[in-house]
């Protein structure tokens, strides 16, 4: 399944007020942001999103608000994977319930699962929704890699529409993109590789460094999609210190001080992730004004 969306989605942080519930106001003010920025899509509950720390009612509560909020406005995809297939599928047919318009589903973490049991979550996955599915393949934080050869079977699901790739491994992605193209979108998951997974054919990118920057990363999709390399790459390239910055640790704790410094209340990671240093405060604070941006 092709052209699901085209473009840029931004995979949300999930803001926590002082009292470590779900901060909504902010979340809309995050929500509006992104919108006026340009952005295709949100990708809400994501990784970036913490899930993983989060409760089913507030999940769920999550999901209705950034429906509420932008359903119609923008396309909206909720983050629905596990490592267990029934809760996967589980929270698969509560998302379409409660108004997505696709699903991202990262692979099975920690249980480390074969190629065939990759294919049977996802078919599985696709079984119980009609809306379109895109995997995810985050091997440096799953423990599992999608090979071509398994991404070319997923590729004959017919409501999987994509896959959003961080392997890292731009051998692996040139391979599995020349065996899913006629079928299936391939999309970026790493902010430093937008750029190249654009140039061979990848249908958007699915971006951390977006909540902090969503009008230059659609700005550099828009210069790729109308070939105009040197455009694309000055964007890019002036970007590349502000993406590694929101990598000095672990993913989302400098994303959510990057928009805190810009003026977007986004609190801090949950436990067992912890607030961003000092001196990679100043790394991202320098990194935000290089960018074009304003530090609150």
């Amino acid at each position: 399944m092709k052209n699901f969306f085209k473009g840029t989605a931004t995979a949300m942080i999930t803001p926590f007020a002082a009292d470590g519930g779900v901060n909504f106001d902010s979340f809309g003010r995050m929500i509006e942001y992104q919108i006026a920025g340009g952005t295709d899509a949100l990708v809400v509950l994501g990784t970036t999103g913490e899930p993983a720390t989060m409760t089913e009612e507030e999940k769920t509560a999550v999901m209705k608000f950034a429906a509420e909020r932008a359903k119609g406005r923008v396309k909206l995809i909720f983050g629905t994977g596990s490592n267990c297939t029934a809760k996967a599928v589980e929270a698969t047919r509560r998302a379409e319930e409660l108004g997505a318009d696709g699903i991202l589903a990262v692979t099975p973490y920690y249980n480390k699962c074969t190629q065939k049991g990759i294919v049977e979550y996802y078919k599985a996955v696709c079984a119980a929704t009609k809306l379109p599915v895109i995997a995810y393949n985050v091997p440096g934080r799953t423990g599992v890699n999608i090979k071509p050869a398994a991404a070319e079977e997923l590729s004959y699901i017919p409501n999987m529409a994509g896959i959003k790739e961080a392997c890292g491994n731009m051998e692996q992605i040139c391979e599995t993109m020349r065996r899913i193209r006629p079928r299936m979108d391939l999309y970026s998951g790493d902010d430093n590789l937008n750029l190249p997974i654009l140039a061979i054919g990848g249908a958007g990118l699915i971006s951390v460094v977006s909540n902090i920057a969503p009008k230059q990363v659609k700005e550099m999709a828009e210069a790729m999609a109308e070939r105009d390399l040197d455009r694309a790459n000055a964007i890019q390239d002036r970007l590349l210190p502000l993406i590694d910055a929101c990598f000095t640790e672990v993913n989302p704790i400098p994303v959510k001080a990057g928009c805190s410094m810009i003026g977007l209340d986004a609190g801090v990671p949950r436990a067992p992730l912890t607030e961003l240093e000092d001196e990679h405060k100043a790394i991202m604070k320098k990194c935000i004004e290089e960018a074009g941006l304003k530090v609150c």
